[in-house]
This record gives C-alpha cells, sequence and structure tokens, in this order.
C-alpha cells in the first residue's frame, strides 16, 4: 500500500517549494510532485516601463540573486538593440559574476546542502585532536588545527547543552542515513562556520565593483558605470582593485583546501548517492564570460546535450544565438496560470489562474519551460558535462582533481556515469566553484593589463528606434541557465518574461506530461525512515533551489503592506 508524503516547505532555500512524494512497499519514491507556491507577477510590473531600469526591477526577484537578473536583463536590451559594450564593462561584469558564483556556491554546500550529510550531534562524540590530524592529512587549510577544532567542540557542546540549537535546530540528527564519523562532522562543522567568513570576502568582491550587494548599482544598458582612475579615490582605483586581488587569494585557498576536500569526503562515505537522483539528463548551458564588446567569444562553453549522450551536443556560440533563441518554449498546462499552449517567451504571458493543487491537472506557480519541446536539467552539472563535451581541459583538470581525491579518501572511483546523480550534482558545483576562482582571477589581470592600455572606456550609449523590437539576454547562473527576453515598441517595454534556473529544474509536468528534473530525480529514492524523508531533501538541496526567482507576488489592489518610517 503506497502512502503520500508531503514537506511543505522546503527549508535551506530561498522561496517557498512544497514537495509531494507517493512511496511504495519497498519504501522507494514512486511518484513525485514539485509545486512551487508563490505567484510569480514581476513580469506585469515592468510592462510599460522604459528599457533601461528592467535590469534594476528585475533584481528584486530574489534577495540572493540579485547580480545575476541585472545582467540577464542589461544583455537583453543590448541584444535587442545590436548595441556592445567596452572591454572593460564586459571585464567588471565578468568580475561581479564570478565573484556571486562563488559566493554562491560555497553557501550552498556548507549552509544549506551539508546538514544533510553531516550529523551535528555526532560531532560531540569527536576527538578534536584526531579531527585535527585527518584534516591536515588532507590538506594545508589553516583552520583544522588542534586549537582551531577544540574550540568549535566547546562551542558546540555549550550549545547543545543551552538547549538553543540556533541554526543547527530542527536537523534529521541520529537518522539511520547519516554516516559520517564523528571526526570528520566536527571537521564539517568548523568549515561550516569558517565559511561564513570565507562567503563574505567573495561578496565583498561584489560590492566593491557593485557599490553594494545584494542589489548592485553600477551596471546599466551599455556598460557599468564604473568610472576608472588610477589616482581617485571616489572611483574605480588601482587600491580598490588591489582590494579585490586580496580577496580572491583568500577565497582561493579555502575554495581548494577545504570545499574541494569535503566534498570528496561526503562523496567518499555516501558512494551510493552516485547512483541516486539521477532524473532528467538533456543538459543545458550557455558560454559566459565574454570577452568581446558583442559576445561572440566566452571562457566558457555552452551548449545542449540530449539524454545525456555526449554526441548529441550542439553548442550554443553567441549573444542572441539563434539556435537557443528558437528551441525555448513554456507550457501552463499544469501551472496555475491561463494556458494557451507551449509559448515562446516572446509572446509568453503570466495570467494567474489558481485551481488548488490537483495531481493530475493545475498544482504549481512555476511554468514548464522545454528545450525543443524536452525538459532539460540546467546547473553546474550541465556545465561540467558541456566540458568534457568540449573536452575543456581548464575544467576537466578540476574534475579530475576532485575525483582523485574521492578515490584517496574512501577508495571509492566514480565513472562520469556517477555525476548523473544527487552527490553529482555536488561534485559539479566544487568543480565550477574552483573553475571561477580562476576566472576572477584571470578577469582581474585581463581588465588590469587593458586599462594599462590607456582604455577606461566603461559605457556606450544605447539610442531606442521607433517600431517593434526584441531581444534576449542569457547568463550561466550559479544554479544554471538565466534568461530574459524583452519585446520593446517605441522605446516602452511590450512584454518581458524571465526564464530561470528553478523554472528549468523545479518545472511542474509539462504539456507532454513529462516530469521536470526535480520530480524525475526524486523516482526510485529509498528511503530509510518514510516518516524522516531525509533522502527527498539531499536530492532537492543538490539542485539548490531558489524559488523567490521561479515564482513571485504581487497585489493587484495596491493595498498598503508595511510603512518605513525614518527617525
Amino acid at each position: 500500500m503506497s502512502k503520500r508524503i508531503t514537506i511543505d516547505p522546503i527549508t535551506r532555500i530561498e522561496g517557498h517549494l512544497r514537495i509531494d512524494c507517493e512511496v511504495g512497499d519497498d519504501n522507494k519514491v514512486s511518484a513525485a510532485w514539485a509545486s512551487g507556491t508563490m505567484w510569480r507577477g514581476v513580469e506585469q510590473i515592468l510592462l510599460g516601463r522604459d528599457p533601461r531600469d528592467a535590469w534594476a526591477i528585475t533584481q528584486r526577484f530574489c534577495g540572493v540573486c540579485t547580480t545575476v537578473h541585472a545582467i540577464a536583463s542589461v544583455r537583453a536590451v543590448e541584444n535587442a538593440l545590436d548595441l556592445g559594450v567596452p572591454k572593460n564593462a564586459q571585464y567588471i561584469r565578468n568580475l561581479m559574476i564570478a565573484a556571486h558564483a562563488v559566493h554562491d556556491e560555497i553557501v550552498h554546500f556548507y549552509h544549506l546542502s551539508a546538514l544533510d550529510w553531516v550529523d551535528v550531534t555526532s560531532a560531540l562524540k569527536a576527538d578534536p585532536a584526531k579531527a585535527s590530524q585527518l584534516g591536515e592529512s588532507l590538506s594545508s587549510w589553516n583552520g583544522n588545527g588542534k586549537v582551531e577544532l577544540a574550540g568549535v567542540h566547546a562551542k558546540l557542546k555549550t550549545l547543545v547543552e543551552s538547549g538553543q540549537l540556533g541554526i543547527f535546530a530542527n536537523g534529521y540528527w541520529g537518522h539511520p542515513a547519516m554516516k559520517l564519523p564523528p571526526e570528520v562532522n566536527l571537521l564539517a562543522v568548523a568549515h561550516y562556520l569558517q565559511a561564513l567568513d570565507i562567503q563574505r570576502k567573495a561578496n565583498k568582491i561584489v560590492a566593491i565593483l557593485g557599490s553594494k550587494t545584494p542589489h548592485i548599482q553600477n551596471v546599466a544598458v551599455g556598460g557599468v558605470s564604473n568610472a576608472i582612475s588610477l589616482n581617485s579615490q571616489s572611483v574605480l582605483s588601482v587600491e580598490r582593485l588591489l582590494a579585490i586581488k586580496e580577496y580572491i587569494d583568500a577565497v582561493k585557498d579555502f575554495v581548494q583546501n577545504v570545499y574541494l576536500v569535503d566534498v570528496a569526503a561526503v562523496a567518499a562515505f555516501y558512494p551510493e548517492w552516485t547512483t541516486i537522483g539521477k532524473g532528467v539528463t538533456n543538459y543545458l548551458a550557455c558560454p559566459d564570460f565574454p570577452l568581446d564588446e558583442k559576445g561572440t567569444k566566452f571562457v566558457t562553453n555552452g551548449g545542449y546535450i540530449a539524454g545525456g549522450k555526449l554526441e548529441t551536443f550542439k553548442p550554443i556560440v553567441k549573444f542572441g544565438d539563434e539556435y537557443f533563441r528558437d528551441a525555448v518554449a513554456e507550457s501552463a498546462k499544469h501551472s496555475w496560470y491561463q494556458d494557451k499552449g507551449p509559448l515562446h517567451p516572446y509572446k509568453g504571458e503570466t495570467n494567474a489562474e489558481y485551481t488548488d493543487f490537483q495531481d493530475k491537472a493545475k498544482y504549481s506557480w512555476v511554468k514548464s519551460p522545454t528545450f525543443n519541446g524536452e525538459p532539460a536539467q540546467v546547473g553546474p552539472l550541465a556545465r561540467v558535462m558541456m566540458a568534457v563535451a568540449t573536452k575543456d581541459e581548464e575544467t576537466l583538470k578540476h574534475l579530475t582533481k576532485l575525483l582523485g581525491l574521492i578515490d584517496a579518501v574512501g577508495k571509492v572511483k566514480v565513472p562520469l556515469e556517477g555525476l548523473h546523480s544527487t552527490l553529482g550534482r555536488h561534485a559539479a558545483r566544487a568543480v565550477m566553484c574552483q573553475r571561477n576562482v580562476e576566472i576572477l582571477e584571470q578577469q582581474w589581470k585581463l581588465l588590469l593589463d587593458n586599462i594599462a592600455t590607456g582604455d577606461v572606456s566603461t559605457f556606450a550609449k544605447p539610442e531606442f528606434p521607433k517600431g517593434e523590437i526584441s531581444g534576449f539576454g542569457f547568463h550561466e547562473a550559479p544554479r544554471g541557465l538565466l534568461s530574459h527576453w524583452i519585446v520593446i515598441e517605441n522605446g516602452i517595454i511590450k512584454n518581458y518574461q524571465a526564464v530561470v534556473p528553478t523554472t528549468w529544474n523545479a518545472a511542474p509536468r509539462n504539456d507532454k506530461d513529462q516530469p521536470g528534473p526535480y520530480e524525475a530525480s526524486l523516482l526510485d529514492t529509498p528511503l530509510a525512515d518514510p516518516e524522516r524523508p531525509l533522502e527527498v531533501l539531499r536530492t532537492i538541496h543538490s539542485f539548490d533551489p531558489c524559488l523567490a526567482c521561479a515564482v513571485h507576488l504581487t497585489d493587484v489592489t495596491k493595498r498598503p503592506i508595511v510603512k518605513v518610517r525614518a527617525l
């Protein structure tokens, strides 16, 4: 007799997500439904506005993924105008998006997902000296010393004895699916706390360049507003660029010596999770980190892979790429919107039609994107698959290093097929974090070298023609391929749609009733204790859900919600 499990809300994510599972007598998931439980309305807010303002408004999709929407938005308008931007602007944007990605990837593993694998209370049984010895045998990280780990052990003991667990409350402590030894758990808790400081340093890079974060202030259609001068304190100076380099170096040390090692340790102790969570293996990614004014040369590759078969790879090669442009559509058959069949984003609509949760009808505020009529998985795993398909040596060296660490720590050899899994997504994100740190270093040098030639240009003024034009901008955000689509008429926004990474991954069934990546990845997942479905959380968290980007809420009656008064 099957039973129904509902987890609502899924925590340690951005936004509101509900997951329903049918579990059979064998305690395996036989069916799943992913439901976003907020309504998206930001596209409606944009109608009738100046396209040059869209980047500032779309950042409000989310309180975390702000930078990425600003970038995709200005790229969309620039594509519609066929407008190039100065190289300095590209390098500054690239620095911000790489730093944002590194910040996001560190936060995701340590603060949003690690507690699915790490038993915090078990760490109390650890010997700090043995934990330190283990940590120092794996890397040169200076935070693995005996004094540091003894201090973390003492803090954790005080916290547990107080009964006020704070950030560590409500975990599945003692769950039969938890397998890490006490010393590994203690190391992980220490790194969890240390990562709080490291992610802050990555975010400071974004703040220096973007004036603030979240919600950067420096991008514009046509470039960035950063004035460059070698001897002024009020603009982007050498002093500020040198400060950025210090943060890059600090983050690099942590990613190399802590993040990669910790992912390897988790994989070594949970090898079965390289066979769980496969789901949709149509992979989609876009090229990014443009090196020229028009976006025809990139640092990273993009394209589409069908069914996980590398030989099917077809590239996406430039901004405005026709192959990508023509293949994207969104369905609302199982979403709480008026359904007019799959619509291309240029013709997309966001008209609510709420019906309550209906398994075989509408059950989510998330739409169902398709590529060539099929669901697709986006995110770090898709990026790594593109690297494998294109033999990108710069990315593959980090993948090889990580797989070697897994073998060294746990004597576990993970084949390429093992990446199509829950742990594969974590491994891919760690690989891309290492690659993004390298890109940070490279873009920093490119910017300095270009300034040294005497080029200080950062902006090209946009001119809007009469009549109707359209364009789209894509960006390989931390959670996957993000695209903004805009139709402009006489200089005013006529239509605007954002197809975001979590819309791809958290999609409900599409017009052909095919499950989305979340739903498909949960099938056949074994549950040790269906009353405490930790395994469901492990797989869903591996995608790093951001439902705040995928769905949004607006009040058409415009009632006052809150008033803020300056004292």
